[in-house]
């Protein structure tokens, strides 16, 4: 029993994380009607930055100064997309975040190696005993650090004049523009919004039980995408059940694979999108997503 409930803690932990680099393609996709595929680059970029900045800023000024940018990043690339013009199709703003990840993430790949690099993250290697099992200390921070910040998430759509204008602009976007909302602005505060939470994912991605910063690190976003598909690409809710829904199926499988025989072997890695097509297969937009309405 106690296997059983520390590995579920550790699903969730782990879908805390992922709920960092969900949300974050979600806030893109309600501004732009696009996915994101650079987001994983964005995100190893941001852990490269803080891995980089440590030893001169420490790490709270490392993770400050490597948000800021990663959040310039993500929103020069909005002006980038913003020139394909304001009636392209959501598919080529797509593709070209798919040109632009593989520009990134080869720079990056270049410039990582084989490397492994730490962040000098305050949690360290440190463990905390919860009850009868261990946890670190880094997937409790990782827990905390992803209620504030999704939480703060889901009350600037609630309470702020830019969650107001997304909402707008996600209903209806020729009559937000009529109204007076700013569209390129709420989209390009989205994709610094992005920019601030993949940094953040990518600490906690780095911290242990993780030997640290690889070039492999941005390839989690491949993990987070089932998660915020099956959850309703179009809501910050979905994004947050959806990510816990994959990070506790992974835990599980992982923890238990032994006892599936040669099945269970590599299960863990593919089994977000088994629960993604599952889930598809019954609700085709996700656990919470919109459901279009057509008038007639």
């Amino acid at each position: 029993m106690n296997t059983f409930v520390e590995t579920l803690f550790n699903g969730l932990t782990l879908g805390s994380v992922y709920a960092l680099v969900t949300v974050g393609f979600v806030v893109v996709f309600k501004a732009s009607g696009a996915m994101n595929f650079a987001h994983g680059s964005l995100l190893l970029l941001g852990g490269y930055l803080v891995a980089v900045l440590r030893s001169d800023l420490g790490f709270a000024g490392a993770l400050a100064a490597a948000a800021a940018c990663t959040a310039a990043a993500a929103g020069l690339l909005a002006l980038v997309l913003r020139a394909a013009g304001p009636g392209a199709p959501a598919h080529t703003l797509t593709i070209l975040t798919i040109g632009v990840d593989l520009i990134l993430s080869t720079d990056l790949a270049r410039r990582l190696g084989p490397d492994i690099l730490g962040l000098a993250d305050p949690w360290g290697d440190r463990v905390v005993d919860l009850g009868p099992f261990p946890v670190a200390a880094a997937r409790l921070a990782s827990l905390a650090a992803a209620v504030l910040l999704v939480g703060a998430v889901l009350a600037a759509f609630r309470w702020s004049r830019w969650g107001l204008a997304m909402r707008a602009a996600t209903q209806d976007r020729e009559a937000a523009a009529l109204m007076g909302v700013r569209q390129q602005r709420v989209r390009l505060l989205a994709w610094c919004a992005a920019g601030v939470l993949a940094t953040v994912a990518a600490v906690f991605l780095a911290s242990f039980p993780a030997p640290g910063l690889d070039r492999t690190t941005g390839t989690v976003a491949l993990k987070a995408l089932p998660a915020a598909i099956l959850g309703g690409i179009d809501s910050v809710g979905g994004a947050l059940l959806g990510s816990m829904l994959v990070g506790t199926t992974e835990a599980l499988v992982a923890g238990y694979h032994q006892h599936l025989g040669a099945a269970g072997q590599g299960l863990a890695g593919v089994a977000p999108y088994a629960v993604m097509v599952l889930v598809l297969l019954v609700r085709p937009r996700g656990l919470l997503g919109s459901k279009e309405t057509t008038r007639v």
